[in-house]
């Protein structure tokens, strides 16, 4: 859609170029062409005719200088659009006195371009949140103390303190023992990191550690952050306007229509035929119809929580061939979970679990809060410690139930028992973070976590391939090793790692050269790469303000799903309205034939436009329907037991801990420490896990047939069900032999071991499966 006048690509009113939309002409011209339209209407059913042409030519006159102002507006920036055969339309009705004409004429002119300018205000026009967080002072060590001064007086050599919870104003490096510092603004990554006295640091991240000092490399403007903002605004300025369909027909039809008004004038020899000619050329279609189809695609998008700043930005959509992923908060939460609990030989996960959450309740840290969900969702008693102290970088400490218990790192220089080995190779494997829980100076167990794929991620990239997308990239900040794990679940087409926002702007660039191209991102490092995008795509519930701003389209919902959804809607909406356009079109073009030949004067011009303006606008609407094709409808009750079921596999984390944690038992030392942890284990299958699958065959699994395509959908996952309860079984014939034998035989390790191990890989599989076939589908 057009946005009147049009600006040139400096100044395209894009979020990151912080231009001010002044209020504009086109709700007053609504408002009066519409009342104008109404009071000559009940004029001319109360018989008086003249008044009711007063009332019709009033409107139609008060929309030909807006007009002729967009018309001359569009001529200086080197194109004549749609708003031209309006203009001649409006004059040519006032010519010969089809004051009816020109005043429906005038009110659909209004209302397309209200609707446009409506669309476009969906979001500001700044990059405050950019701007916001960037520091404006620096604290300077001198002789004579700590001075504040302005930013711009910072020089290269310039010794700084940074406090904690404060932003590292320009380029560095640490010059105290060392800095614990939150990146995530530039690299989209939640987990803090240290810096060790000597190393780099990039202004624009926080200190999340305690104060330290920093030797200025850079002044303010060489500095990361401040290139940030610029990349932003030059991307901004770089990406070309967006040029509305319905000009992109006007530059046939607008030249058409002169010509044959221009040939019935000189062969017919009559004004009047011209005039009906421009009647009923009046492009319906293209001011209104087609508008009309997007800005109902735009509707449509909001209710399901996708909010696109205007019409252009969803004719976009509805092209894009390739899509650029960031990872984290995009593909991934964005939020570390508990991927596993390790225990030392003499303790139980569980208990791990519950002590390092007891500790970690006072903790502001992004691990510390997740252990402690995870420990409440779990339905741990956490026990209220004392002393509590906790150092920046290395983690928590107190006193918990009388014993001294940290949390957070430990010193692996010294010998670690082959337990914490294996801990720390699956770390190593998993790409996950680990929290160490020490008790009375002794290891006592591990907490593995992990910022896990979205479980909506998989369904929405098969959908995005389905509705056209051809080329799929992620484009990330992280380490190589997770990004490609993530890159080959997800099926991707290639990764980019360890990118700086400079170098995603860059990837963007390359790609936009091939093809169509849409980025998605929710962090202040994506603003550059959205805004150097054809789309940018933000996701606005838990992502930066600075991201929501630099995007053309924000997902308002944590769901990535609703992306598919979007481009689906913004297919079928284009699609419409190119539908109605060309048809409406081709209609006024026989219209055309017939008015030029003498055979339709302008009053029946006038009314037969009216009807193919009613045909086109009731085809446009056909964009507001519900498209089932992107979200399968769920019945209310498949919903609530998917919310029912996805609450019951959070719950049952424990038990798939404890079937792993008896197989490490069984490899370490097969005694009856081992064997009480696979009775523990079946009883935990026999009570809390073999119930939940049976559910799930028995009542979810019907319930969601249905909405799949029939029992044959869910086929695949009732064999997993059948599987589980063999290996359960075969459990439990392991545990009455030794019984009878009073103890394991060593014959049975090898394939009690199997057992466990294969259950502990077919329920974690099974369980992500379901979270991203089924559980997905649930708003």
């Amino acid at each position: 859609m057009h946005n009147s006048p049009t600006p040139t690509p400096t100044a395209r009113p894009r979020l990151l170029t912080g231009a001010f939309v002044p209020p504009r002409l086109e709700p007053v011209l609504l408002a009066v062409t519409a009342a104008a339209l109404v009071a000559g209407g009940i004029a001319w059913l109360v018989g008086d005719g003249s008044l009711a042409d007063l009332f019709w030519g009033l409107g139609t006159v008060s929309a030909v200088l807006p007009a002729v102002g967009w018309v001359l507006a569009a001529l200086r920036h080197g194109h004549a659009g749609v708003d031209l055969i309006a203009v001649l339309a409006l004059g040519g009705t006032l010519a010969v006195g089809e004051y009816l004409a020109g005043a429906l004429i005038a009110l659909m002119l209004a209302t397309g371009r209200t609707l446009e300018t409506a669309a476009q205000r969906r979001a500001s026009h700044d990059l405050r949140a950019l701007l916001e967080h960037a520091p404006r002072s620096a604290r300077r060590r001198t002789d004579a103390g700590v001075d504040t001064v302005p930013l711009a007086e910072v020089v290269v050599g310039d010794l700084l303190v940074v406090g904690p919870g404060e932003v590292v104003p320009v380029d560095g490096r640490v010059e105290s023992t060392s800095a614990v510092l939150d990146e995530s603004v530039l690299t989209g990554e939640p987990l803090q990191v240290e810096r060790a006295n000597g190393e780099g640091v990039r202004s624009g991240v926080v200190n999340a550690g305690g104060a330290f000092e920093l030797r200025a490399t850079a002044t303010e403007q060489d500095s990361t952050y401040a290139g940030i903002v610029r990349l932003a605004q030059q991307a901004g300025a770089e990406s070309a306007p967006v040029v509305r369909l319905a000009d992109r027909y006007a530059a046939w039809f607008l030249p058409l229509t002169l010509v044959v008004a221009g040939l019935s004038w000189l062969v017919g020899g009559s004004a009047v035929r011209a005039v009906a000619v421009l009647v009923v050329a009046t492009p319906c279609p293209l001011l209104l119809a087609a508008p009309i189809a997007i800005v109902s695609g735009l509707s449509r998008a909001s209710r399901l929580g996708v909010v696109i700043r205007d019409g252009g930005a969803l004719e976009n959509l509805g092209r894009a061939r390739t899509l650029l992923l960031d990872k984290t908060g995009t593909l991934t939460g964005g939020r570390p979970r508990v991927l596993d609990v390790t225990a030392a030989p003499d303790r139980k996960p569980a208990e791990i679990l519950r002590l390092a959450a007891s500790i970690d309740q006072y903790s502001p840290h992004v691990l510390a809060r997740t252990i402690v969900d995870t420990a409440r969702e779990r339905k741990l008693e956490l026990s209220v410690p004392s002393d509590v102290t906790e150092e920046p970088g290395r983690g928590a400490s107190g006193t918990v139930d009388g014993h001294q218990v940290s949390i957070g790192r430990v010193d692996t220089s010294d010998a670690q028992p082959p337990w914490a080995e294996a801990v720390d190779n699956r770390a190593l494997l998993d790409g996950a973070a680990v929290a160490w829980l020490t008790v009375d100076g002794r290891p006592a167990g591990a907490v593995l976590l992990r910022d896990p794929v979205r479980p909506d991620a998989p369904r929405t990239l098969r959908l995005l391939r389905a509705a056209g997308i051809e080329r799929l990239l992620m484009l990330t900040g992280d380490r190589a090793e997770p990004a490609q794990e993530i890159a080959a679940v997800l099926g991707l087409d290639g990764v980019r790692a360890e990118l700086s926002p400079a170098d995603k702007v860059s990837a963007v660039r390359a790609e936009r050269e091939h093809a169509v191209t849409l980025m998605v991102g929710d962090g202040v490092n994506d603003a550059p790469a959205l805004a150097a995008a054809d789309i940018g795509v933000a996701m606005g519930a838990h992502g930066s303000t600075a991201s929501s701003e630099a995007a053309d389209i924000v997902l308002t919902t944590d769901r990535v799903d609703r992306l598919a959804d979007a481009v689906i809607i913004a297919q079928r909406a284009r699609r419409i309205a190119v539908q109605s356009a060309l048809g409406g079109m081709l209609m006024s073009l026989a219209a055309m034939a017939a008015a030029a030949f003498g055979l339709l004067p302008p009053a029946a011009g006038a009314l037969l436009q009216e009807g193919i303006d009613v045909a086109v606008i009731l085809n446009a609407l056909r964009a507001l329907r519900v498209d089932r094709t992107a979200q399968p409808a769920l019945a209310p009750g498949a919903e609530a037991l998917i919310h029912r079921f996805a609450a019951e596999h959070d719950d049952l984390q424990d038990v798939l801990e404890a079937v792993r944690d008896a197989a490490d038992r069984l490899s370490d030392s097969p005694g009856p420490q081992a064997l009480a942890a696979v009775e523990e284990t079946h009883r935990l299958l026999t009570e809390r896990l073999l119930p939940h699958e049976y559910a799930e065959e028995h009542q979810l699994y019907p319930a969601l047939a249905p909405t799949l395509g029939g029992p044959e959908a869910t086929a695949t996952m009732s064999r997993a069900h059948a599987e589980i309860e063999r290996l359960s079984r075969r459990i439990a014939t392991h545990l009455q032999l030794a019984h009878a034998d009073d103890g394991l035989a060593p014959g049975q390790l090898d394939d009690l071991r199997s057992c466990l191990y294969g259950l502990n890989t077919v329920l974690r599989l099974h369980f992500t499966q379901e979270e991203e076939n089924y559980f997905s589908l649930a708003p």
